[in-house]
């Protein structure tokens, strides 16, 4: 694609790193076949390729972003499934980090755009605000029908029953069971300690169990806010300084979103003069936790004959690459695999895409729940919270986190959402 910047603009890193991007595109339109907000919309400015000239456009002219290219950059959901169908390598996924950040900065949001998302920034990444405002769920859900939909959809999300404390307390260190194989750092998160603290509890269970020492250390990632457009280095930094402080052999993430942004950490703090070369080591040690058991092999207690929809999340599959290792892993503790049709397309949730774009985000759930219902799957299993929280209740079976099955076949406890279901059946 040719592009033109001008000398002065090209004297900025990320706009010289954009133009580097946009100039490897060869409009070849391969990305709209696998773009999800292409497939329900039909827009071609709903595609990467529309994104990608409307961005353009946007840097070139160097001027306050106009609410069209807003509108239409809003409505990706990064969920780089145009980069796994991409032949030419284009990093559209910094391209259109930098387009966020270029928006935030230049374009003049509405009064309630500019709440809800300061809002959203303020509270997910901070566990104990997030815990105090699902408190008052049940009042929000008495005023329901008075609130807009944007406000109903996030109720919607909110669990329906008590909210239970996190597992994490603060920086703790659980030994290996036996001879210790690796030491680990495990990423806290901050959403999932909240809505699904067993999942930590089922991670940290397996790696002990497995040989591993892990030292519970650092925060939130810093994605919401990035993909909000707002600046997330300081949760990046403070991550990077928590874990350079242990001695470890690894970063293990257990929410795949999380996860691709801190395997990020290097370029994100490129420019860092203090913690650059840091946060490349950090981001090259960090793995998804299905990374690190199919290295360390799976130790099966328990084998039990359940048909298991696996849902690749968008983030580990196109984010990070990450397809194999979680289906032979649920394969190898004895449970027979299935996939669902249009495995590739998100399921809508996208970090806080389901809150800020809820039409979409919802007509994305049905149509990836339609695909997984017809497999008939006796449990549906993902490797991130935000799929779980956006199809457990679109769903007749239950949907857990990957590693909660690992966890269970190895000796742990049934996951939770099973023991839920099992209730429902037997009542």
């Amino acid at each position: 694609m040719e592009t033109r910047f001008s000398l002065a603009q090209l004297a900025d890193p990320d706009t010289a790193e954009s133009e580097r991007i946009l100039r490897s595109c060869v409009h070849c339109g391969f990305c709209t076949a696998t773009c999800p907000t292409y497939a329900l919309l039909g827009d071609e400015r709903d595609s990467p390729r529309g994104r990608i000239y409307l961005i353009k456009n946007m840097l070139e002219g160097d001027r306050p972003a106009e609410e069209a290219v807003v509108r239409h950059v809003d409505r990706c959901l990064s969920c780089l499934s145009c980069m796994t169908t991409c032949p030419s390598g284009v990093d559209y996924m910094h391209l259109v980090d930098h387009a966020r950040a270029y928006i935030e900065r230049t374009f003049r949001r509405s009064w309630i755009d500019r709440t809800v998302r300061n809002a959203l920034a303020a509270a997910l990444p901070r566990p104990r605000l997030f815990r105090i405002l699902l408190g008052l769920v049940p009042l929000g859900r008495l005023a329901a029908a008075l609130l807009p939909e944007r406000l109903r959809a996030m109720l919607s999300l909110a669990p329906a029953g008590r909210i239970r404390a996190s597992f994490h307390r603060s920086r703790a260190v659980h030994p290996a069971r036996g001879a210790r194989r690796r030491r680990v750092a495990l990423l806290p998160g901050c959403v999932q300690q909240v809505l699904a603290p067993e999942i930590d509890r089922a991670t940290i269970g397996l790696l002990t169990r497995h040989g591993c020492e892990v030292v519970v250390a650092g925060g939130c990632c810093g994605a919401i806010t990035h993909h909000l457009g707002k600046d997330a280095r300081a949760a990046a930094r403070r991550n990077v300084r928590a874990w350079m402080r242990e001695e470890i052999d690894a970063v293990v993430v257990n929410a795949s979103g999380c996860g691709t942004m801190v395997k990020d950490y290097g370029h994100l703090l490129r420019s860092d003069p203090e913690l650059a070369g840091a946060a490349a080591r950090i981001g090259g040690i960090a793995r998804d936790i299905s990374e690190v058991m199919d290295e360390l092999g799976l130790a099966v207690e328990r084998r039990e004959a359940l048909r298991v929809a696996y849902h690749g999340a968008c983030s580990l599959q196109h984010g990070q690459k990450i397809v194999r290792q979680p289906r032979e892993l649920l394969a190898s503790a004895g449970f027979s695999v299935v996939e669902p049709a249009e495995a590739h397309l998100c399921c809508g949730s996208a970090g806080a895409y389901n809150l800020l774009q809820p039409e979409i985000a919802a007509r994305l759930r049905d149509r990836k729940a339609s695909s997984i219902e017809a497999i008939r799957p006796d449990v549906v299993a993902t490797g991130n919270i935000g799929c779980v929280v956006q199809l457990r209740n679109a769903l007749a079976a239950p949907v857990v986190h990957t590693v909660e099955l690992l966890d269970w076949a190895t000796g742990g406890p049934m996951p939770d959402g099973m023991k839920s279901a099992k209730r429902e059946r037997n009542a």
